[in-house]
Formats: structure tokens, C-alpha cells, sequence
């Protein structure tokens, strides 16, 4: 199925590894020009690499600490001519409100919620002044039903899925869409993390992080292609009439009991 998305220009926040790599590597594949944002400059320069390597299309990077609000203004001042933002940036850690202090909670919202906010203020009016464009945020399913030892993802999440309807509901006004996508255990370095978190808190041995991820729909974690698949999807004309809601990937767990 051809997505309609050669020669658009890609912005992906956390695109040298994990959901947002394959994300990158899915527009690509489509035709697109990437621009990757991260933190690591080498970890950048790998993923463009290999983008290259596979794709004839034009790949740029931004090394930079997104949580910082600087580092946002400057990504826009670097690369203000979008035509899909993919926000993923965010690394929001496990625990309970017990465990997680104020400074980190503050720094993981940072990056992940005032980052897709700020990145969505400052590159939705210039879609909107041309009338076109896709906003897609990678959200997370633990703002669907929020867990006691991930109470931070949890209500950042949340905030997020209200945040794309407030958005989404009023872009296509202007004939833009916002859209998210809310991944359940997606296999990538994060979930590994999280899982040792959450069986620590368990079973006081974060050796034991496998263990929470036994039956899990389908026998397995989710891939993080599938969440690429539908990012590209999501942002294509082929998904031109969603705009405001957030699409759940998680295999059915939430309606397992």
C-alpha cells in the first residue's frame, strides 16, 4: 500500500533507538526525509547511518536534551520546516509515590510531557499557516489504567491522551491532525528497565523482570515495528480522518481481567 508520504520531512524525538529508530526507519522506507533527535551524538550518527544505508533518502540529527526547553527552541530554529513531528522522546521512570522524589518527577515530565507540548507549540502554527501536517504522539497504555508502581508514566501519560484530544479535536480546523498511539509492553531496552523496577518493588530482586512480563497477550511483548507501522499510518492520508484520538497497542491486555 503506497502511505501517499514520499519527500515529507520527518522530525522523530527519541529516534536513535527503540520505538522511535523504528519509527524513523518506517518513514524512510516510505520515502521520507528523517530528521532524528536525541541526546547521543554517536547514537545519532549510528541510526542515521544505517537509515542511509537502507534508504536513498536524506537523514539529518539533533543531539540535544529535549527536557530542556533551549534545546526545543533550538531544534525548531535548526529544522522549523515539518511536515510530521513523531514526539517519543521520554524515559519516564517506574515506582511508586513513595520512591520517585519531586526533582525526578519533575525532570521526567520535562522531558516527556512539557517536551511534547512545547514541540507541538512550537511546530503546530506553522502547520497550521500552510494548512498541513501530522502530529503524532507515542504515548504509553499506562495513562489508560494507571498502575501504583508506575504512578509517573501514569498521570503523564494521561495528561498526554487529554492533551491530543484538546489538540486533535480543534487542528483540523486547519487541516491538521494530532493523533496518539498508547504501546503496551513493547519490546525495547525500556520495557527491560521497567520491568526490573517493577520487580524489585515485587519481589525486592530486579533479577526477576521476566517474570512480569508472563502472560502477556499473544505470548509476547509487542514489537516496536508495529507501533512504527502505525505511526506511519497514523500520519498518512491514508489515516486522514483521525485526528484527536489515541490508538491502543497492547494486544488486548486491558480487557484480559
Amino acid at each position: 500500500m503506497d502511505m501517499e508520504l514520499r519527500g515529507k520531512r520527518v522530525l522523530v524525538t527519541g529516534g536513535s533507538k527503540g520505538i522511535g529508530l523504528s519509527c524513523a526507519q518506517a518513514f524512510a522506507a516510505e520515502g521520507c526525509d528523517v530528521i532524528l533527535a536525541s541526546r547521543d551524538q554517536s547514537a545519532l550518527e549510528a541510526a542515521a547511518a544505517a537509515i542511509r544505508g537502507r534508504h536513498n533518502v536524506q537523514v539529518a540529527v539533533f543531539a540535544g536534551d529535549l527536557g530542556d526547553s533551549a534545546a526545543r527552541v533550538a531544534l525548531h530554529a535548526a529544522h522549523p520546516g515539518i511536515d510530521v513531528l513523531v514526539n517519543n522522546a521520554g524515559a519516564i521512570p517506574g515506582g511508586t509515590v513513595h520512591d520517585i522524589d519531586l526533582a525526578r518527577w519533575q525532570q521526567a515530565w520535562a522531558l516527556k510531557v512539557f517536551g511534547y507540548i512545547h514541540l507541538t507549540q512550537l511546530y503546530l502554527p506553522g502547520m497550521e499557516a500552510k494548512r498541513d501536517g501530522v502530529i503524532v504522539n507515542i504515548i504509553g497504555m499506562a495513562g489508560r489504567g494507571p498502575r501504583a508502581d508506575y504512578v509517573c508514566g501514569a498521570a503523564g501519560n494521561a495528561s498526554l491522551i487529554a492533551f491530543t484530544a484538546a489538540v486533535g479535536g480543534k487542528s483540523p480546523d486547519h487541516n491538521v491532525r494530532v493523533v496518539g498511539i498508547a504501546p503496551g509492553a513493547t519490546m525495547t531496552d525500556r520495557i527491560i528497565t521497567l520491568s526490573k523496577s517493577r520487580a524489585k518493588t515485587k519481589f525486592g530482586d530486579e533479577s526477576r523482570w521476566e517474570e512480569m512480563l508472563a502472560g502477556l497477550p499473544l505470548g509476547r511483548a509487542g514489537k516496536p515495528e508495529e507501533i512504527a507501522d502505525l505511526a506511519v499510518f497514523c500520519a498518512s492520508p491514508r489515516g486522514g480522518y483521525l485526528s484527536g484520538t489515541t490508538l491502543d497497542v497492547d494486544g488486548g491486555a486491558q480487557f484480559r481481567g
